[in-house]
């Protein structure tokens, strides 16, 4: 189990590994673009060479990517749907390419379309994006936070999505996010509570498919249903709550990025590395 955080690209690509180190990740998330659009920054073989030379010189042992916010496989705009396909395809490309272990992505909100029509398009535009693809980078879906009608704020759901008929021969994985799971109703404050959790993710998904976390605490209550993410120990999962998931054995190889406000990452890493031992 390694610690990071979300950590900025100003100034280039290759500028990510030093900022995480100083902030002291082992592990580190990034955009490679804007998550709100807007250009996408060159990547060439070079530049993904001193990218991967910059995460040896800093000790940086896992690179992971997040896909821009703006994407929505349900939605009823073709341009935004088509958009989607090719953004995310083309974000997996450049992650394989800088050597990132996953890309995850949130897949949108079915308000357009609809439950049914909307996971019908869902499972059509991911076989699309992910058809021969053949790059190291993992897909995964994130779990949401559960707004509205928000993709993917349920084991259900992802399961739904992950083991369509379409999709179930590709290899997609689920990234965990510590918030979301808690603001969608998943209980995580007490070790009771982390192992009925993690028994009903193995049971409607499977642990084998759960690659990464996101570790957030809560600034909403459980199943509040928004996303809002506090500093550890400074929310209402608690330091109790990151005691339990952090020491389950069950979560021993998956890794922790952080994805608080950069004004006291430091401080709840140092906070979640003490709880690791």
């Amino acid at each position: 189990m390694l610690f990071g955080a979300h950590v900025s690209i100003a100034g280039g690509l290759t500028n990510a590994p030093k900022n995480a180190a100083d902030l002291g990740c082992e592990v580190f998330q990034m955009f490679t673009r804007s998550p709100q659009g807007g250009s996408v920054p060159p990547l060439t073989t070079a530049i993904a060479t001193d990218f991967k030379n910059a995460c040896k010189a800093y000790n940086q042992k896992e690179c992971v990517v997040h896909a821009p916010y703006f994407i929505n496989f349900a939605s009823g705009n073709p341009r935004i749907y088509h958009g989607s396909i090719t953004v995310v395809r083309q974000e997996l490309e450049r992650a394989s390419l800088l050597g990132a272990k996953y890309l995850m992505a949130h897949l949108g909100s079915y308000k357009d379309l609809g439950h049914d029509v909307g996971l019908a398009q869902v499972a059509q535009g991911l076989a699309e994006m992910l058809k021969g693809y053949k790059g190291e980078t993992q897909f995964l879906i994130e779990i949401a936070a559960g707004a509205g009608e928000i993709i993917g704020d349920t084991f259900e759901e992802i399961s739904e999505i992950m083991f369509h008929p379409r999709l179930k021969k590709y290899d997609i994985g689920v990234c965990y996010d510590t918030e979301h799971a808690f603001a969608s109703g998943y209980d995580c404050r007490t070790p009771e509570a982390v192992d009925t959790t993690l028994k009903k993710f193995d049971k409607i998904i499977g642990l084998s498919k759960l690659k990464m976390a996101h570790c957030n605490d809560s600034k909403v209550e459980l199943g509040a249903k928004k996303d809002r993410h506090e500093h550890i120990g400074d929310g209402h999962i608690g330091l109790s709550g990151f005691k339990a998931l952090l020491t389950d054995k069950r979560l021993k190889n998956i890794n922790f990025y952080l994805e608080t406000e950069h004004d006291k990452v430091v401080k709840d890493l140092e906070i979640v590395k003490k709880i690791r031992g």
